[in-house]
């Protein structure tokens, strides 16, 4: 692995790496114009030096990258340093001379690529991203003077690419310009390093590295139609906790498999498992140290029940050594084959390893280039107990343990098989005490291969699962039957028009969608009659692991691994539209996480981890619901998992909605709740997917009719819920903010500012929150007064420079700040979650043009650098952010999730057809490019259509969607009535219903002396009123309020038995009722649990009174387990109790 002396240029290529064997660049020459020097304004002696040359240096390497090996170049321990400064004000340019003399001939494929590594300096104006290198030809052209882009369409220029945004500060960022495609048939005689920067003042600082320059005239492409050989799993992993471009696992895998399948560059690693390049040993190459069974969501959560396999090579006596720097063999990226059906890989020396996956096992491949070989079998972080059998080959085993947030993680068992019994077996040399190794005899070099499988269920489940997946399959039918199944999954989208990188991205996409969520169960049957099981990661353990689990064993399949406060925006609405019988499957598997343990996880991983803000999957299964992907049996226990979590208050902070007592009667999550506005908002859009779903419930033909009623009155509760977000808006200030439950706004006006992070906010600011209402546009807009104020509310945000400095109670600065601020789009932090709705809001304010130039800006400059382990703008978050891009790439986006339709934006390619179950999708864009952004006119199955949305029954039963793109904003989608369907309608901000229940006297008559009836209307369900009646009276008087009430919510008391049936009545004198509703037979299924009750003919009363006729025999509770609930019929005696009363009203 070691570097060679490289020949000097050929008559078609040329390459540097500025190492002592490459040919040596000249240093801080400037190139001559007519016999002067090409600098103009620049000196590169110091803001305070004399006119200066530029400096072009060789150096050790940029010490200032957040995600790569400090102070080394991208390939070797050398890199080309270009500094300087700006003498005076305005534009400022330099040129220098790295090689001349050269004799290149360009042909129709020669590429340009190089790496470049901006330094930021401190300089949010980006100057040391004004640099290119640039070609000069024979005929006296430069490159920099010709019609030529880099691979996502910027131009190659110093100015161009400074003006693109393309390049990111403190990273190495790769670029790649096909010269042929413009000079085909020129000759290069010189490279050059331009410093081009039309803004600046004096002083102005710029500098930067270079490395790895290659002119080749036949560059590596990738010639294959098929989707999985576009893949290329390591994008995302050039990222460390400081930076994140994705920070993905590069797993070969099944789709939605049971095990990752990974390479280790840190084979002791519970998060950063496979660094790009930050963990490069001496030579700056990657050092494998293992190849492990992951099961890991994210870095962030990190990784449970891994094992890792590694090769050596060495003397056949003695036990080789698993010590992590011992065992660690180097190897270059460019010798690795990265896809979900195949990673391989050769390695210092000649070894080569190679895995392709089936759902719970794999075969691995080892290569030798020696007579013996040698394989490693360890642990990773956690307990372990492993043996190889030395006659037969048998590799069995356990391990245990995660990282703290692997809530419910369980045993793991291991069985595998090599094709060859080892002459040698035992107990590895080295610091890894549980490490295990084999030796075999490789005569003349050669291959040995393991099949191996895993289960959560117990060794003789994990051999079932081998001889299930692996017994009588080649390494090549099972690469095969993978590459078969992903091929089915990618394929749901095809297109004309792509870039070879951006078939990349789109196939990477797809595959990061489809890889998570993760299976947790098997098949503890045959393959003709499958019997699928799980060990569930939810429900109480019942003993100790041994050779079988001992948590419960279920019937049923069960997904894990999956954070629903990312995926809901984009990920679950992807599944529904490309793969609704998945998206079924998918989510009767996460149901069933409430069935076991009575909720469904906010963050599973697997079990119920404590951590994001929002309910979120109440939204996913809703919208997965309303748009055809759910059937209704399916529906009906994903409704009701929601309900819960919407009106019944959780045991523990790990499942349900913190703060929602006391929200659920404040209509706004306090500030006493950490996160407030985040939990609040997200409430919000929770409220209106369950509402929505509710709705359509009541009116499915399949849905039982006891249920109908019931369903229509939470409909209603549920959707009038989804619009208070008002009450956390603060006018004075024009954005939401964290408030008391007093109902005063945390501290005074002017200290709030809405820059700074954290408080009431997750992962971002008041600013990224500012828009948070996706699921009704118009009344956020009526609270900036009207579309046209928040249309200018959007632009302020998009103008206001995010600087990534304000940390606020984050204390120190976090990785989500600093990539918000490198987005360089104003506020909008589009690599992480909570923004990426935003600019989709300019389709409900009337500038849809707006909206198609921001999603093209994004996707043309930061989806980049998949060549290099990059990829993203930020953490990919199982899917989510892929489905953004795959949205936006496609025209469309589900800006109001749990609702059936999705605004149109500008689509990316000339032609993409969607292959869905009722017909096909095509997506034609005339004139789409680069420039050409803006739509011009749509038409849907050839009919015009001015409106920004479409409906997904528009999408989904066979359309073609017509486009015409051009290169200026047009009035298509301005119109008064083209904006997207709204909640709110008019132009007043929302009025949902309001308790009156405080704002008079409330008395209970229970026969037994009128118990204190504070507890009733104290806005929590924590204190409960005890009646001595089984039939009392609780009555309102409004002292003087006169109100309409439309609804009224009871809220069950815990321990204590709730009412039954009961009657609503109004009067104006006390002595005169009118009934207003009548219940009777009625449920509560949980303790503390808020029902809503509509009331069908409102009218306005002075006093109101609920009559109870009847009260449940026994206490409220039991049904799901995990509510906390008692459920034994005899607490307090079986007393008939209350909680809390509402008495909703309009007027």
């Amino acid at each position: 692995m070691a570097p060679t002396a490289r020949a000097l240029p050929t008559a078609t290529s040329f390459r540097s790496s500025f190492e002592p064997v490459d040919p040596a660049p000249r240093e801080s020459t400037p190139a001559l114009l007519d016999g002067a020097p090409r600098q103009e304004n620049v000196t590169g002696g110091g803001p305070d030096a004399g006119p200066e040359p530029m400096v072009t240096a060789v150096g050790p390497g940029p010490v200032t990258d957040l995600a790569s090996k400090p102070g080394v170049g991208f390939s070797g321990l050398h890199a080309l340093r270009y500094a300087g400064a700006h003498v005076g004000d305005g534009p400022a340019r330099a040129m220098n001379v790295l090689y001349d003399g050269l004799d290149v001939e360009v042909g129709p494929r020669t590429r340009l690529s190089y790496v470049v590594h901006p330094e930021l300096l401190g300089d949010l104006a980006y100057p040391s991203t004004y640099v290119a290198v640039d070609l000069a030809f024979s005929d006296g052209t430069r490159l920099s003077g010709l019609p030529a882009t880099d691979a996502h369409g910027t131009g190659c220029s110093a100015r161009a690419q400074g003006e693109g945004k393309i390049l990111y500060a403190d990273h190495w960022n790769s670029v790649r310009v096909d010269v042929g495609a413009v000079a085909a048939g020129r000759t290069v005689v010189a490279v050059l390093l331009a410093y081009d920067n039309p803004h600046g003042a004096a002083g102005t600082r710029f500098a930067g590295w270079v490395d790895d320059v290659a002119i080749v005239a036949g560059p590596a492409t990738i010639d294959s139609p098929r989707p999985v050989d576009h893949v290329d799993t390591r994008r995302g992993t050039m990222s460390t906790g400081r930076y994140s471009r994705g920070n993905n696992v590069p797993a070969t895998a099944m789709p939605n498999g049971f095990n990752f399948w990974t390479p280790m560059t840190d084979g002791g690693s519970q998060r950063w498992h496979y660094e790009y390049h930050r963990g490069n040993g001496a030579a700056n190459l990657p050092v494998l140290e293992g190849f492990g069974i992951s099961h890991e969501p994210s870095p962030w959560m990190g990784d449970r029940n891994q094992l890792v396999f590694h090769l050596a090579t060495g003397p056949a006596a003695g036990a080789p050594s698993a010590t992590l720097a011992d065992r660690g063999l180097a190897f270059d990226h460019a010798d690795e084959t990265a896809r979900p059906d195949l990673y391989a890989v050769t390695l210092a020396g000649g070894a080569t390893l190679a895995a392709t996956p089936t759902d719970h096992g794999a075969v691995l491949r080892f290569g030798y280039p020696d007579d013996v070989g040698h394989v490693l079998i360890d642990t990773v972080a956690g307990p372990g107990e492993l043996r190889v059998d030395p006659g037969t080959g048998e590799v069995t085993g356990w391990v245990e343990g995660g990282s703290p947030l692997s809530v419910g993680s369980t045993r793991m068992f291991v069985a595998g098989v090599f094709d060859r019994a080892p002459v040698r077996a035992g107990t590895a040399a080295g610091d890894r005490n549980a490490a295990r190794y084999a030796t075999f005899a490789v005569p003349g070099g050669g291959a040995v291969e393991l099949r191996v499988a895993t289960s959560f269920l117990g060794l003789d489940q994990a051999r079932a699962n081998l001889d299930l997946e692996l017994t009588g399959r080649s390494f090549e039918d099972v690469q095969g039957a993978a590459r078969e199944a992903w091929d089915a999954r990618l394929g749901v989208v095809e297109v004309e028009g792509a870039t070879e990188d951006q078939l990349v991205t789109l196939y990477s996409n797809l595959y990061r969608l489809n890889l998570y969520p993760n299976s947790q169960h098997e098949n503890t049957g045959t393959v003709d009659e499958p019997r699928w099981r799980h060990a569930s990661p939810v429900a109480a353990p019942e003993g100790e692991a041994s050779d079988a689990t001992g948590v419960q064993v279920v019937d049923g399949c069960m997904y894990v691994n999956h954070g629903f406060w990312d995926t809901y925006r984009t990920a679950w609405p992807a599944y529904s539209l490309l793969y609704p019988e998945l998206a079924a499957e998918l989510a009767d598997g996460f149901v069933q996480q409430y069935r076991e343990g009575g909720w469904v996880s906010r963050w599973s991983s697997p079990g119920y981890a404590d951590l994001m803000t929002g309910t979120s999957s109440d939204v996913a299964f809703a919208d997965a619901y309303v748009k055809g992907a759910l059937p209704t049996g399916v529906a009906l226990d994903a409704y009701d998992a929601a309900l819960k979590n919407a009106t019944v208050v959780p045991p523990h902070d790990a499942v349900g909605r913190k703060g929602l007592d006391p929200s659920i009667f404040l209509g706004y999550t306090p500030s006493s709740t950490e996160e407030s506005v985040s939990w609040g908002l997200e409430g919000y859009v929770n409220d209106f997917g369950i509402g929505t779903m509710a709705a359509a419930l009541a009116e499915d033909p399949a849905t039982p009719d006891a249920r109908r009623a019931a369903l229509r009155d939470e409909a209603a509760y549920l959707l009038d819920r989804a619009t208070r977000y008002g009450a956390l808006f603060d006018p004075a200030v024009g954005f939401f903010r964290p408030r008391r439950a007093d109902g005063m706004f945390d501290g005074a006006p002017e200290d709030f500012d809405p820059d700074v992070w954290g408080g009431g906010f997750t992962e971002t600011n008041g600013w990224n929150f500012a828009f948070h209402v996706p699921h009704d546009p118009q009344g956020l807009a009526n609270l900036y007064g009207g579309r046209a104020g928040l249309e200018a509310k959007l632009d302020e945000f998009f103008s206001r420079p995010e600087t990534g400095t304000l940390p606020g109670t984050y204390g120190d600065v976090i990785h989500e700040m600093t990539e918000a601020r490198d987005v360089r789009m104003g506020m909008w932090g589009v690599s992480n979650q909570p923004s990426h709705h935003i600019p989709w809001l300019y389709d409900a304010v009337g500038a849809p043009a707006k909206t198609q130039a921001a999603v093209r800006e994004v996707t043309r400059r930061l989806f980049v650098g998949s060549e290099i382990g990059q990829g993203y703008p930020g953490d990919e978050d199982n899917g989510e952010m892929s489905a953004w891009w795959l949205f936006a790439a496609l025209g469309l986006y589900p800006l109001q999730v749990g609702a059936d339709r999705y605004a149109v934006g500008s689509p990316l390619f000339a032609r993409a057809t969607v292959h869905l179950p009722a017909g096909d999708l095509v997506i034609r864009a005339r004139d789409s490019s680069v420039e050409n952004v803006y739509v011009q006119s749509l038409a849907v199955d050839g009919q015009a259509w001015s409106s920004t949305s479409l409906s997904h029954a528009q999408l989904t039963g066979g359309a073609t969607l017509e486009l015409v793109m051009g290169p200026t904003p047009s009035s298509w989608g301005t119109g008064a009535g083209d904006a997207l369907p709204s909640l709110t309608s008019g132009d007043e901000p929302p009025a949902p219903a309001t308790d009156v229940t405080r704002r008079g006297t409330v008395v209970v008559d229970d026969g037994g002396g009128r118990p204190d009836a504070g507890c009733l209307v104290d806005d929590t369900s924590s204190t409960a009123v005890v009646l001595a009646s089984r039939t009392p009276t609780i009555t309102w008087v409004g002292d003087g309020l006169r109100p309409v009430v439309v609804m009224y919510t009871l809220t069950s008391a815990s321990g204590l038995a709730a009412p039954a049936s009961w009657r609503l009545e109004g009067s104006d004198d006390g002595s005169a009722w009118t009934t207003l509703d009548v219940r009777s037979g009625e449920q509560f299924r949980w303790a503390r649990q808020t029902r809503p009750f509509a009331v069908a003919g409102p009218q306005a009363f002075a006093r109101y009174r609920l009559v109870v006729t009847e009260a449940a025999a026994g206490a409220t509770g039991g049904g799901a387990t995990g509510d906390g609930a008692t459920g034994d019929g005899a607490a307090r005696d079986g007393a008939l109790g209350l909680a809390q009363l509402e008495l909703l009203a309009r007027g």
